[in-house]
């Protein structure tokens, strides 16, 4: 874990997860790319296991995780004066932070 919040749902086996930077991989199967998933509102990504055994995003035959990625942050930056001798500002996004994303696991049926 890189300080990301986990709740375990439910008792039971989890899937197996690694977070490398902002990538999270889900049993060596699916991988994404959470940065990009960032939004100026929060976002929500279902996992679930199909009636294979196979994972996909979005609703399937049941939940494996849901990744919330809070809504993306900004600050104001100076930027030079205007004609009137008044402060510029420029909105700038706040770097992506893994550490504020929250992962729920659920049991994987078997």
């Amino acid at each position: 874990m890189n300080g990301e919040k986990v709740i375990n749902m439910n008792a039971g086996t989890k899937i197996d997860y690694e977070i490398m930077g902002n990538k999270i991989i889900f049993n060596d199967e699916l991988m994404l790319n959470l940065e990009k998933y960032e939004r100026d509102d929060p976002m929500h990504i279902d996992i679930c296991m199909d009636e294979f055994g196979c994972l996909c995003m979005g609703l399937a035959h049941n939940y494996v995780a849901q990744i919330d990625i809070p809504a993306r942050e900004y600050q104001y930056v100076e930027d030079g004066v205007d004609e009137e001798g008044h402060t510029k500002y420029n909105k700038v996004a706040v770097p992506f932070d893994i550490k504020k994303v929250v992962i729920t696991l659920w049991e994987v049926e078997e």
